[in-house]
């Protein structure tokens, strides 16, 4: 009995410096996490497997059971058509970084499709990504080689997520990596709904020469649930001319770029 409520004990400290962890870092690799607290994997899955939890298992990472896709909370096709204008603006500005023998990393959501869409026909690109959406408009393309980094689908947001795929991404190394979100606060940095998306983007961060960030100006000073990177993390932050003022100056005085598309003619 002794022995129980001492076991018992150690996991609830383990799980409450798990939880304060995830405040900051929004997911981790159960491997990872199991390192951190010092324990196993195994000893980790078993401490997550008690009912009533706060933290859960999702594709090999731990996250908070309130990040779980919930119907109406977010879903692709009920955001792409938001501020379409401003992204297009936001994305053809972007895509004038693209060099001809690029590997790029093209992220997921309702912006970046825009992305694709504006590259020029003629460079030879190699489009490393891991939603279906920008899988489909990179396989249309001419002298383009695709990696699509394959696992769990998530219907929400048309994306995958795997260790198989994180560990191919950790194998390859982006001359540019151009990622989205929904949210880019200068203080509370760059955040996104959907916590599974999280080590992803934080993989190909850690990839790529070059990190650059592709929002339309509403999402300037906005706070999304899952957190993946300080602004500071970025190269530029490419944007459209809709962006707010106060935000915009908060970002600038933190000292990040903005780099503003210039306004359709």
């Amino acid at each position: 009995m002794a022995d129980a409520a001492a076991r018992t004990s150690r996991s609830a400290r383990r799980l409450a410096q798990l939880e304060e962890m995830l405040r900051q870092t929004g997911a981790a690799r159960l491997e990872n996490a199991a390192q951190w607290l010092g324990v196993s994997s195994m000893t980790l899955r078993r401490d997550l497997a008690r009912p009533g939890l706060r933290l859960t298992l999702l594709g090999g990472h731990v996250v908070p059971a309130g990040s779980l896709q919930r119907p109406g909370q977010y879903a692709l096709e009920t955001e792409q058509d938001q501020h379409a204008a401003a992204k297009r603006q936001a994305t053809a500005h972007a895509a004038r970084l693209v060099a001809d023998g690029d590997t790029i990393f093209v992220d997921c959501g309702t912006t970046m499709p825009h992305f694709v869409e504006s590259l020029p026909p003629g460079p030879q690109l190699t489009i490393v990504c891991y939603a279906l959406n920008i899988a489909n408009l990179a396989a249309r393309r001419p002298h383009t080689r695709m990696v699509l980094l394959g696992g769990l689908f998530h219907p929400s947001a048309h994306t995958f997520s795997s260790d198989e795929g994180l560990a191919s991404l950790r194998r390859l190394r982006l001359n540019k990596a151009f990622l989205s979100a929904g949210g880019v606060d200068a203080i509370q940095g760059v955040t996104c709904t959907n916590f599974n998306e999280v080590p992803v983007k934080q993989m190909a961060l850690a990839s790529a020469a070059e990190a650059l960030l592709v929002v339309d100006g509403s999402k300037l000073g906005q706070l999304k649930p899952a957190y993946f990177a300080p602004v500071s993390a970025f190269a530029r932050i490419l944007t459209d001319a809709t962006l707010p003022e106060g935000p915009a100056a908060a970002l600038t005085t933190a000292g990040c770029r903005l780099d503003v598309a210039p306004p359709a003619p």
